[in-house]
């Protein structure tokens, strides 16, 4: 037991020769008044002996320890400055509400809507990307354009700069419930997502689609408060068809019914498409996503065989 041996000042003559072990340095930058050489000519009394110091409660200075990296010695020098541990940086807080003023200088997205469509896709706001470009759900994040695609509602994989052609290749459009852009949907107000139900309403009842998709839980959780003037129950909500009381678009007597066949578009609860938003898992989306592809063929199919197919004349 060398090192114990020097701490107490009982050292032989051959210890003296000997290297010290990099606990007996440690021993010696802990207690500099400790002189082997003069133990060695006036022995002391052996000393009573006191508690073990811990080592990792003991403040050393960084260079008094042996370094090999630059990496360590940074490590060691922290860990030399205090015992303890330092605080975690706190995470970053979402983004707030975000006034219309912040991004007035971005244009808002136009409407992709003709009448009688078969679905109409209603998203939340525009982003900065989708703003800048002038094409929706543009964010490479965005996983709109894939599920279209993968749940068959389109016969290949669009690119944003394509959203146009949706109404005339495959009867569908798209709107969203807020006009104004933001980089998230933390920066709107649920005051400001209610305030928009009723331009929506009129949008629909104005082109008549066949069924309106609703592209994430917040804005069905928006709509339901101004119809039901309250907040959507856990068990209320579920994503897909919802019933027939919930059409949007609806024409009343009161407000004149141009007909008596169009009660409205039917309505389909689809899940947010955003990067940022990690449930329900991607298998589960695109099966809530195919339910509505279903549908949209089947339409697709009733609307052809409607078509009077015309008989040729014969001369």
């Amino acid at each position: 037991m060398r090192d114990e041996e020097i701490k107490q000042g009982d050292v032989s003559d051959n210890s003296l020769t000997a290297e010290p072990s990099f606990k007996g340095r440690l021993d010696l930058a802990i207690s500099p008044k400790l002189s082997i050489k003069d133990e060695s000519t006036t022995p002391s009394p052996s000393p009573t002996p006191s508690p073990r110091r811990s080592l990792r409660k003991t403040s050393i200075a960084a260079d008094e320890l042996p370094t090999t990296t630059n990496r360590s010695k940074r490590k060691l020098s922290t860990l030399a400055a205090s015992p303890y541990r330092s605080p975690t940086k706190k995470s970053r807080s979402p983004s707030g509400y975000a006034p219309p003023s912040k991004y007035a200088h971005l244009p808002e997205l136009v409407d992709l809507l003709v009448s009688d469509l078969i679905c109409v896709f209603i998203g939340l706001n525009p982003g900065i990307t989708t703003a800048t470009s002038g094409h929706a759900y543009a964010h490479p994040s965005n996983r709109f354009w894939h599920l279209l695609h993968s749940s068959g509602l389109t016969t290949r994989k669009c690119r944003p700069q394509e959203d146009g052609n949706l109404p005339r290749l495959f009867e569908l459009g798209n709107t969203n419930i807020v006009a104004r852009p933001t980089r998230n949907g933390a920066e709107l107000s649920k005051v400001e997502m209610d305030a928009s139900v009723k331009v929506l309403e009129d949008k629909i009842r104005r082109y008549k689609p066949e069924a309106v998709c609703i592209v994430g839980k917040s804005i069905w959780e928006s709509i339901w408060r101004v119809r039901d003037e309250r907040a959507i129950k856990k068990d209320e909500f579920k994503y897909g068809w919802q019933d027939e009381g919930e059409n949007m678009g609806v024409i009343t007597e009161e407000e004149g019914r141009e007909d008596g066949k169009w009660v409205g578009a039917k309505v389909f609860v689809a899940t947010s498409t955003s990067g940022l938003a990690a449930t329900p898992s991607y298998p589960e989306k695109e099966r809530i996503w195919r339910e509505l592809s279903v549908w949209v063929e089947q339409m697709k199919r009733e609307r052809a065989e409607s078509i009077p197919v015309e008989t040729p004349r014969v001369l």
